[in-house]
């Protein structure tokens, strides 16, 4: 079996196999990013509203440090 590279940009139906999930806060349009755990252990994220267009591929550690500055409200002037 050939073995799958995943990088930043790959059309997001590409990464087979993926289960993406969507956080129970999405607007109620259904806006949102996605998040799925790849093979590798890395963690790609997709637009809910273009499911089939470009991935963004993360570390798991890069995803941590993201989760946890937004738990510390670092991000809130962004969308605030």
């Amino acid at each position: 079996m050939a073995r799958v590279e995943f990088t930043n940009g790959m059309p997001a139906g590409e990464l087979a196999g993926a289960a993406w999930i969507k956080s129970s806060h999405s607007n109620a349009t259904g806006n949102c990013v996605e998040l799925a755990t790849l093979p590798d252990g890395r963690i790609a994220v997709r637009n809910s509203r273009d499911p089939e267009g470009p991935a963004l591929v993360y570390t798991r550690e890069e995803v941590a440090a993201f989760v946890a500055g937004a738990r510390d409200g670092e991000f809130d002037s962004v969308v605030g």
